[in-house]
C-alpha cells in the first residue's frame, strides 16, 4: 500500500469524533473486566485484536469508515489490557495494611500522570525500535493483518493473502479458537495439561504446565524460532534445574505440586528477575545508538516543521513535535513531584519531603525511561500480552527501596519502616504505568506502519485511551475489594483475590526495607543471564541462530502456562514455514499462516475479556457443565482436541495456498 501525501488532500478519515467515542467505551468495558481477571488469574488480555475486530463491526455500518480508523479505536481501547497493569502494584498498599481503599483522585493521578509519560517517552523510541528496528512485534502485526482483511485492503492486490483466502484465515482461526475457549470455561475441555513429580531420591520435585490456549500457540508462530528455543531454555533452566534445586531447602507443608509452585514463586522467580534485569540492561546497552538516532531524526523533523515545510514530512514520519513532547514531559514531573511530596508529608515524612520529592522524580525520569525501552523492547520480541512487566516491577521497587534504605532510612525511627515501603510502592506504581503503556504503544506504533497511519494521531489517541482507563481503574479496584478483598489482607475471606505479583511486589519492598531478603537468588540470576549474554554474542559470530537474553530470562521468570505453549506454536509456525519453502507459493503460504495466528489470537481474546465479564458478574465457574470429578477426562480430551485442530488448521492453510483461493 502506498503511502498518501502529507499535503491537505489528504482528507480521509482517521482521528474522528464517532472512533474516540467508540474507542472510550470499548476502553471503560474491557478495563473492568480486565482488572477484576488480573487480579484473580494473575494476567491480563491485550485488547488490541479483539477492540478491532468490534470497531470493524460497528463502523462497518456507517458511512465512510477507513481501516485508519479503525486503528485509532483499537489504539484507545489497548489501553484497557495496558493500564489494568497497575493491578500488579497498586493493591499491594492494602496488603501492606497502608491503605483501606483506593482514593480516586491519588489512584487516577498514578495512572493518568505515569501513563501520559508513558506515551511521551515512547515517541523518540518509535524510530528506534519500530521504524528502524527487524524486531518481529508479533501482535502488532497481527493486528495489522486483522484490519487489513476487515476493511478489504487485501483485495486490492489481488494475490491469494490479500483475498478471500486471508479473510477466510483471520475467520476460521477466529472461530475454532472461540469456541475451544468457550468449551475450556464449560470444563469438558481442560485449560491446562498438567503435571507435577519427585526427581531423584532426595525429595526434589519439578513439573511442566501446557496451557492449552490457541493465543498462545499464535504468539510462538508469530514470534519465531530464536525466540521460542530462548524461553525454552530459560524454561528448561528454572524447572530443569531451579526448582528441583531449591524445592530441597523450600519448606512446604502441601504435596508435590505445592512444593513445586512455592519454590518456583519464592524463589525461582527471583532468579528470573535478575536475569531479566542483566538483561535489560544489556539490551538498553544496545539500544544507545539507535535511540540517540531516533531523537536525531525527531529533531530533524521539529526543524523542518519550523522551517514551514511540514508538508515535505512523509505523513507517516509525523509525530508529535518533539518539542511538546519535551513540554508535556516536564509538565507531567510536576504534579508528579507535587503527588510524591504530598504522599511522603501525609505519610509521617514530612521531614524529608523535599529529599522525597526531589528524589523520587529524579527516580521516576531516569527509571521511567529506562523501563520504557526496555518494555517497548519485550513487546517487540514478545509481544505486548507475554510482556513480563510484574519482573519489571520487581526490579523498579528494589531500586526504590534501596535507595530510601541508603537515604531516608537512617534518619528515620523504626517505626517509620512501613511509611517507607507505601512510599517505594508508591513511586513504583507510577513508573509501572509508564513501563505498562511504553509496552502497549510501540506495539500499537506497529501496527499503524503497516496500515500507513498517522503516528501523532495514534498518540493522541493513546492519550485519551490513557485518561479514560484510569478514571475506571480506581473505582473498580474499589469495588473489588469491598466485594472480595485480598489473599493474605486480615479479615479476607475465602473469595479473596489472590492479586499474586502485588503480593510478590509488596513483599519484595517489605523485604529490603527490612533487610530479610535472598540476594543470592536475584545475583545467581545475574550470572546466568552474564552467561547467555556471552553464548548468543557467539552465536552471532558463528551462526545465524541466536538466543535473545531477555527471552530466556522469561523463560525463567514466568510460569510454564506461560511459555510453553509459546515454544510448541514456534516450532510449528518454522515447520509450517520450512515446508511452505518447498511449495509454490511460499510467500502467499506463510503469510496465509500469519493470519491465521491473528485469528487464534482474535477469537480466544475476545472470548477471554467475555468470559472475565461473566465470572465478574456471577462468581465462581457459572459456565462449568460437568463435575469435578471429570478433570481427568478433560485433560486428555482437551489435549488431544487441542493437537488435531492445530493439525486440520495448517493443512487447511497448505492446501487453501496451493489452490490461490
Amino acid at each position: 500500500m502506498s503511502a498518501q501525501p502529507a499535503s491537505g488532500a489528504d482528507v480521509r478519515k482517521e482521528l474522528t469524533l464517532r472512533g474516540v467515542i467508540l474507542g472510550v467505551l470499548i476502553t471503560l468495558v474491557f478495563t473492568a473486566a480486565n482488572v477484576f481477571f488480573g487480579l484473580k488469574a494473575g494476567l491480563t488480555f491485550a485488547t488490541s485484536i479483539p477492540a478491532a475486530v468490534i470497531s470493524m463491526a460497528i463502523l462497518r455500518a456507517m458511512r465512510g469508515s477507513t481501516i485508519q480508523e479503525n486503528n485509532v479505536v483499537q489504539t484507545i481501547a489497548s489501553a484497557a489490557g495496558t493500564l489494568s497493569s497497575i493491578i500488579f502494584v497498586l493493591p499491594g498498599m492494602i496488603m501492606i495494611g497502608w491503605w483501606t481503599g483506593f482514593p480516586f483522585w491519588t489512584s487516577f493521578a498514578v495512572c493518568a500522570l505515569g501513563g501520559v509519560l508513558g506515551v511521551m517517552y515512547s515517541i523518540p523510541l518509535r524510530r528506534a525500535l519500530v521504524t528502524n528496528s527487524d524486531l518481529p512485534y508479533p501482535e502488532g502485526i497481527a493486528c495489522a493483518e486483522v484490519l487489513k482483511v476487515g476493511s478489504g485492503e487485501h483485495e486490492e492486490g489481488g494475490s491469494v493473502e490479500e483475498g478471500k483466502a486471508g479473510l477466510a484465515a483471520v475467520m476460521w482461526g477466529s472461530i475454532t479458537s472461540a469456541v475451544f475457549a468457550v468449551v475450556v470455561a464449560t470444563q469438558v475441555f481442560a485449560s491446562d495439561v498438567i503435571s507435577y513429580f519427585r526427581v531423584g531420591s532426595k525429595g526434589s520435585v519439578s513439573g511442566f504446565d501446557f496451557n492449552l490456549s490457541f493465543a498462545l500457540f499464535a504468539i510462538g508462530h508469530l514470534v519465531g524460532l530464536s525466540v521460542g528455543i530462548a524461553m525454552l531454555v530459560g524454561a528448561l533452566i528454572g524447572w530443569g534445574w531451579g526448582v528441583p534445586f531449591y524445592s530441597l531447602v523450600e519448606h512446604s507443608t502441601g504435596g508435590v505440586a505445592e512444593l513445586a509452585q512455592a519454590t518456583w514463586s519464592h524463589k525461582v522467580r527471583f532468579v528470573g528477575a535478575g536475569a531479566i534485569g542483566v538483561s535489560a540492561i544489556w539490551t538498553l546497552a544496545k539500544l544507545v545508538r539507535p535511540v540517540i538516532s531516533g531523537l536525531t531524526s525527531a529533531m530533524a523533523a521539529s526543524r523542518v516543521r519550523k522551517a514551514g515545510n511540514a508538508a515535505t514530512l512523509p505523513r507517516t514520519e509525523q509525530d508529535i513535535p518533539i518539542g511538546i513532547v519535551g513540554l508535556i514531559t516536564l509538565v507531567c514531573f510536576v504534579p508528579i513531584a507535587w503527588l510524591l511530596g504530598y504522599f511522603a508529608n501525609s505519610s509521617g515524612l514530612g521531614d524529608h519531603l523535599a529529599v522525597l520529592a526531589v528524589g523520587g522524580v529524579a527516580y521516576v525520569v531516569l527509571m521511567g525511561f529506562f523501563v520504557s525501552t526496555v518494555c517497548g523492547y519485550m513487546a517487540g520480541l514478545i509481544g505486548s500480552s507475554n510482556s513480563p512487566l510484574s519482573g519489571v516491577g520487581i526490579l523498579v521497587v528494589i531500586g526504590a527501596a534501596l535507595l530510601l534504605v541508603a537515604g531516608v532510612k537512617p534518619y528515620v525511627p523504626a517505626e517509620a519502616g512501613k511509611a517507607l515501603v507505601a512510599f517505594a510502592l508508591f513511586t513504583t506504581a507510577v513508573i509501572f504505568t509508564v513501563a505498562a503503556i511504553a509496552n502497549n504503544n510501540l506495539q500499537d506504533l506497529k501496527t499503524g506502519q503497516l496500515v500507513d497511519a498517522t503516528p501523532w494521531r495514534q498518540q493522541v489517541a493513546l492519550v485519551i485511551g490513557v485518561i479514560a482507563g484510569a478514571a475506571v481503574i480506581p473505582p473498580v479496584l474499589d469495588l473489588l475489594n469491598k466485594a472480595y478483598g485480598f489473599a493474605g489482607v486480615p479479615g479476607a475471606g475465602p473469595a479473596a483475590l489472590p492479586a499474586p505479583q502485588a503480593g510478590l511486589i509488596s513483599a519484595l519492598a517489605q523485604g529490603v526495607i527490612t533487610n530479610n531478603i535472598d540476594w543470592g537468588l536475584i545475583i545467581t540470576g545475574i550470572w546466568i543471564g552474564v552467561g547467555v549474554i556471552v553464548v548468543d554474542a557467539i552465536l552471532a559470530r558463528t551462526t545465524r541462530m541466536r538466543i535473545p537474553p531477555l527471552a530466556v530470562g522469561l523463560g525463567i521468570y514466568l510460569p510454564t502456562a506461560s511459555t510453553l505453549m509459546v515454544v510448541v506454536g514456534s516450532v510449528v509456525g518454522w515447520l509450517f514455514d520450512r515446508r511452505a519453502d518447498r511449495g509454490p507459493k511460499p510467500e502467499a503460504t506463510k503469510q496465509l499462516g500469519v493470519l491465521l495466528a491473528s485469528g487464534l489470537i482474535v477469537g480466544e481474546s475476545i472470548v477471554g475479556v467475555l468470559v472475565a465479564a461473566v465470572v465478574a458478574v456471577f462468581g465462581g465457574s457459572p459456565l462449568a457443565l460437568v463435575p469435578p470429578a471429570f478433570a481427568n477426562i478433560a485433560e486428555v480430551l482437551g489435549g488431544l482436541v487441542f493437537v488435531a485442530v492445530v493439525a486440520v488448521l495448517y493443512r487447511w492453510i497448505a492446501r487453501l495456498a496451493r489452490r490461490g483461493a
